[in-house]
């Protein structure tokens, strides 16, 4: 299940996209917008900027804004950077692995199972970006 702090970027995300790259999108807009808590989203949107995904300008016209296009942001690589593994076992994760305990790996049909699990939300997560959400 995705996180609330995931959902919110999501929702974040998408508003940044469809407002487009013309200017910088302030924080309390997005928040009021969106009806995100303001200092939730100031830290989603500082670990998005710190993951390379936003950018953002100080001062007057300030705000955030891509950091690339939103066509090239996968819906995995947010959820990765704010909720952690994709998979649902430590075990299956292919950037979060860990061996279970209690457990012979090459002989494990819920680990194969879940291995299959995790293949086919990732062929969707990591095709899918936030240009996606938007036009939707």
């Amino acid at each position: 299940m995705l996180s609330k702090k995931t959902q919110y970027a999501f929702q974040a995300l998408m508003y940044l996209a469809d407002k487009g790259r013309e200017e910088p999108v302030l924080i309390a807009e997005i928040a009021k917008k969106k009806k995100i808590p303001l200092k939730f989203l100031e830290n989603i949107l500082l670990e998005l900027k710190n993951a390379g995904i936003l950018e953002s300008k100080k001062g007057k016209g300030g705000g955030y804004f891509f950091a690339q296009q939103p066509k090239d942001v996968p819906l995995a690589k947010v959820m990765r950077l704010l909720d952690g593994p994709i998979s649902l076992l430590p075990c299956v994760s292919l950037y979060f692995y860990e061996k279970c305990k209690n457990c012979d790996e090459k002989n494990c049909g819920f680990r194969n199972v879940m291995s299959q699990v995790r293949d086919a939300n990732l062929k969707i997560l990591e095709k899918k970006t936030i240009a996606d959400l938007v036009r939707n």
